[in-house]
């Protein structure tokens, strides 16, 4: 009975935008686009907010990239939508699954000196978590201001052990949301989880995307650039996880590092930490880039819309050329679909890549229950082999780019604390594009005549998990 009340509560915890409100930001856009932009987009530089003159700089900026235009209309429709704070000065790279993010990330944590921030839905107790234990416990040995966040659902397996030794060698553990009610009085809610997925180190260098702290990313994945397959036997599921992060240098680690601050006060956690900040000091000319970034969190306890639902709706509803997206859990509901669909229709190019596996069958159902609606309005789908699909990335029109730990379904938009990062300008766009490219080649497509063909017990499998769909 609990459990039917948390689940029912759990649907009903977040507010997801209605296609009116997305009409309206699009007629706005289009009636005033520089007015729009002007009065709702904040530009934030390495020593703070920007005033209106050097804000535009930056802004034309990225503009000269290319694409102009596209760029301008999705800043627009973002700026029609709500107050859009961007953060300049930054360089932004692409990290495709494990081994290249662990790689990056033990790097940067290796250099810190004055702090490292963790957050992760997932933190077990294998060779990587205890590598990042043992570097956390020598660099708090330094001196340098140390903490780990990490989900009590996503974690929950772990030998409680490894967070034992952090405390005993002075390193800061916290668990979001205790299973136990008891364990930390005042802070219990078994459907909201912590989904996010941080690294930020010295405020200056920050890690996001869809990767958590677990064994699943040590080998990397079977697809991509690799080619590499599984061994005869080998259960992809175990390895060979494909997923997608983003290492941040710039004013938007600050943002970064301030969201992990903040969620470690409201949860309670008994260390204190030093409060979250905003960029406020020069950095080295070489440290600067010129990537800008929207870092748009959401959670069931923020008020009004779920502004990542907000964004990514919004961007398909306002996309003119491509919408290429890949998710691990696909299972948005009918507005999301309904973009898709009446974006092909207009003649946008729309693409996904899903899972043709997963760790939940249940989503997966659910989202090939929608796969007739998407393919008879001409979106194209292609189903990834070999590898288990944990991404969720997005670009639109070559000039808007998502990374991050959200997914298209209703556990991400109602119910999880998640956390994505939107890199303007067609450089970065060009980057997700070819890694898009990739994975297109590394999947199967699926078509409407070869899906219509599909065997009974998978179409009951799909109607099931769809009347679920809220749930998942």
């Amino acid at each position: 009975m609990l459990l039917a009340g948390g689940l029912l509560s759990a649907c009903a915890a977040g507010r997801l935008t209605d296609t009116h409100q997305i009409d309206q930001a699009l007629r706005q856009a289009e009636l005033q686009p520089a007015a729009v932009a002007a009065s709702a987009v904040q530009v934030v530089g390495p020593q703070g907010a920007m005033a209106p003159a050097p804000a535009r700089r930056v802004i034309a900026q990225v503009a000269a990239e290319g694409e102009a235009g596209l760029l301008r209309h999705h800043l627009a429709v973002m700026g029609a939508q709500s107050r859009v704070r961007l953060y300049s000065h930054n360089r932004v790279r692409l990290l495709e699954d494990g081994p290249a993010t662990f790689d990056a990330m033990f790097a940067a944590v290796e250099r810190a000196r004055s702090s490292v921030m963790v957050q992760s839905y997932i933190v077990d107790d294998a060779e990587l978590a205890q590598r990042l234990a043992r570097l956390l416990a020598r660099k708090r040995a330094e001196g340098v201001e140390v903490a780990l966040l990490r989900d009590a659902v996503g974690s929950f397996g772990t030998d409680p052990a490894l967070f034992e030794a952090l405390r005993q060698q002075g390193v800061p553990s916290c668990e979001f949301n205790p299973v136990n009610p008891l364990r930390r009085l005042g802070h219990w809610g078994l459907l909201h989880r912590d989904h996010r997925k941080i690294v930020v180190v010295d405020r200056e260098t920050a890690f996001t995307g869809g990767i958590n702290i677990s064994a699943v990313y040590a080998s990397g994945s079977w697809a991509g650039s690799s080619g590499r397959r599984p061994p005869a036997g080998r259960d992809p599921a175990q390895s060979g996880w494909r997923d997608t992060q983003v290492e941040i240098r710039g004013p938007a680690a600050v943002r970064l590092d301030a969201l992990v601050r903040t969620t470690w006060q409201r949860q309670g956690c008994e260390a204190v930490l030093a409060p979250p900040q905003e960029p406020s000091r020069e950095q080295p000319a070489e440290a600067l880039g010129d990537d800008v970034v929207r870092v748009v969190a959401s959670g069931p306890d923020e008020p009004g819309d779920n502004r990542i639902h907000a964004t990514l709706l919004g961007a398909i509803a306002a996309s003119r050329r491509s919408v290429h997206l890949t998710m691990a859990y696909f299972a948005p509901g009918d507005r999301i679909v309904e973009a898709l669909c009446e974006a092909a229709r207009r003649g946008v190019d729309v693409q996904l890549v899903l899972p043709s596996m997963s760790d939940f069958a249940p989503v997966l159902h659910a989202g090939r229950a929608r796969y007739e609606q998407l393919l008879s309005a001409g979106v194209r789908i292609h189903e990834l082999q070999h590898s288990v699909l944990h991404a969720k990335t997005f670009v639109v029109d070559g000039v808007l780019s998502s990374v991050g730990s959200s997914n298209m379904d209703w556990r991400s938009f109602t119910g999880n604390d998640e956390v994505n990062a939107f890199v303007l300008g067609r450089d970065f766009g060009a980057a997700m594009e070819r890694m898009f490219e990739r994975d297109v080649a590394d999947s199967r497509p699926v078509t409407l005549a070869s899906w219509r063909e599909r065997p009974w017990p998978g179409r009951l499998a799909e109607r099931a998990a769809l009347m679920f769909e809220r749930l998942w």
